[in-house]
């Protein structure tokens, strides 16, 4: 008898190798990868479009309460870019302006999938919050979405009289695929800088080095989370990216020169290896870093916190470094201008 507890009790033992998987994770896993019917990358774009928006209700909290919300239209090179305002103020004096890229794999997403999150980051960090619906692919293929992306910021720079909100600097954010716009963005605006400058860039789990597909992590989890393997190609193939253009891939580029960064991955991610590798190549390139990964959790966690509640305490831990970056960035900006 004794040797059968011994037994028993190394059999139910986790494997060595087992990643951490948090309790409501593995719910939200379990329940995800029970649902009958074909999985998004086997559908035409607008089927795959149609599951994520359905997604939404289920997996993410409303919208609540704030005193602004308002849309409008951006002039860009492929026609107008709409974008939304999401403010806990219904007005206010000159300070920064966070600019928000939607994930989605550049083929799904919208300001409507990311309007939770991007109001909850507004209330926390007690500022306005400008979404960006960029054109996708197939139908708009690279580098649609970067142009678009970068002719949204430069409206926010330019301080536009519709918008109501004078910005004395820009941070840019973006989950997933917009944290890969986040990055270009940041890049094209140290390249040629708009009317005011990007004080700090904040890159959600971004795909930060698709020219690479050797990284452990895209192996390790290439399916049961999420997002896959599959997936990702998926994405890839209806994107088409020239991977050798810091557009398609932003680590192809110099990263010198890069605003502050606050990048957080998820540690059950198949991209999650780009995420880190984008820090540590900051670091090495002299630029201010503050990294944070949600252990045990996976791709997706900012839209998906009422599925996977303790989500939510990675949102706040996210949000509270960026805001402490923000004021450094703001502090140093207002100190440089005392100077010249």
């Amino acid at each position: 008898m004794a040797d059968m507890e011994i037994e028993v009790t190394l059999e139910e033992r986790p494997a060595p190798d087992r990643p951490y998987v948090r309790p409501d994770v593995e719910a939200f896993l379990n329940y995800v990868n029970s649902v009958p019917g074909p999985k998004m990358h086997e559908l035409p774009p607008e089927g795959a479009r149609a599951i994520y928006h359905a997604m939404k209700d289920i997996a993410d909290p409303p919208v609540g309460e704030l005193a602004t919300i308002a849309d409008f239209r951006v002039s860009g090179s492929g026609g107008d870019i709409p974008v939304r305002l999401f403010d806990p103020r219904p007005s206010r004096e000159p300070g920064p302006v966070v600019v928000f890229f939607h994930g989605g794999g550049f083929v799904i997403g919208n300001i409507e999938t990311h309007a939770s999150f991007c109001a909850e980051m507004a209330r926390q960090l007690d500022l306005p919050v400008v979404s960006v619906d960029y054109r996708l692919a197939p139908e708009a293929k690279w580098p649609a979405a970067p142009d678009d992306c970068e002719a949204a910021a430069r409206w926010v720079a330019g301080n536009p009289a519709e918008l109501g909100r004078t910005a004395t600097g820009l941070v840019l954010c973006g989950d997933s695929a917009g944290g890969t716009l986040t990055i270009t963005t940041a890049m094209a605006l140290r390249d040629s800088p708009a009317a005011v400058p990007v004080l700090v860039q904040a890159p959600i789990y971004p795909a930060a080095d698709m020219a690479r597909d050797d990284y452990p992590s895209f192996a390790a989890f290439a399916d049961g989370y999420v997002l896959t393997r599959d997936g990702m190609i998926w994405f890839g193939e209806h994107y088409g990216a020239d991977m050798s253009d810091y557009r398609g891939s932003p680590m192809t580029g110099d990263l010198t020169g890069l605003p502050p960064a606050v990048v957080i991955t998820a540690s059950l991610d198949p991209i999650r290896d780009q995420g880190r590798a984008y820090a540590a190549a900051l670091i090495e390139a002299g630029i201010p870093v503050t990294y944070r990964e949600a252990v045990g959790n996976i791709h997706g966690f900012i839209t998906i916190r009422q599925g996977i509640p303790s989500s939510q305490g990675d949102v706040a831990g996210y949000l509270a470094q960026v805001k402490a970056a923000i004021v450094e960035a703001e502090a140093q900006r207002v100190m440089a201008q005392a100077a010249g």
